[in-house]
């Protein structure tokens, strides 16, 4: 389930701002003649609130919380919980650490997570699904329950397969194809 038809106006912004033609090498090894690097639209101020809405739309009332792995997340997550709070919906931001930290409150999770909270994981761009999985679990570690996973854009179309063999539902704002290209898989 995809939305190009949903959230034109944040394909158009990711197509000209954050995809890149070329030879490239992905976090998984392999090549590609596309990148996209969804920080180019998800960090910049004329498409905040539209990465926000588009998130806002596909959430459940029921969410308390929204985060994922460093740094994928971190934008996502902040801009939709800073947005939602500007229209009275209140939504807990966090990160997930890549490694536990061993000083202070140590632990994996940074921000305002409690046992408890509904939570949102998400991602800027997925290819395979590793990072929103990772975050999910460390989120059911921290004693919070996963309730959605939500990517701004699903590269690879593995996703959804993934997380259903968890019990978890996904959602990807926008697909590979709704850009124009292939899914580049697992």
């Amino acid at each position: 389930m995809s939305g190009a038809t949903d959230h034109p106006a944040l394909r158009a912004h990711l197509l000209e701002h954050s995809v890149r033609m070329g030879d490239f090498t992905l976090k998984s090894g392999r090549k590609s003649s596309w990148f996209i690097d969804s920080k180019q639209t998800v960090c910049r101020p004329e498409a905040m609130v539209l990465v926000a809405d588009a998130v806002l739309s596909v959430i459940p009332p029921e969410a308390t919380a929204i985060g994922g792995l460093t740094m994928g997340a971190d934008p996502v997550a902040f801009v939709t919980a800073g947005v939602a709070a500007t229209r009275g919906r209140a939504l807990k931001a966090f990160s997930v650490r890549k490694e536990a930290k061993d000083h202070g409150g140590g632990g994996r999770i940074a921000g305002a997570l409690d046992p408890g909270d509904k939570v949102v994981v998400t991602e800027d761009t997925v290819t395979r699904g590793t990072s929103l999985l990772e975050a999910a679990h460390a989120v059911a570690d921290a004693g919070a329950e996963v309730i959605l996973l939500v990517a701004v854009v699903d590269r690879g179309g593995t996703v959804e397969a993934m997380a259903a063999a968890e019990g978890l539902p996904f959602r990807a704002l926008l697909t590979a194809p709704d850009l124009g290209f292939d899914f580049e898989g697992g």
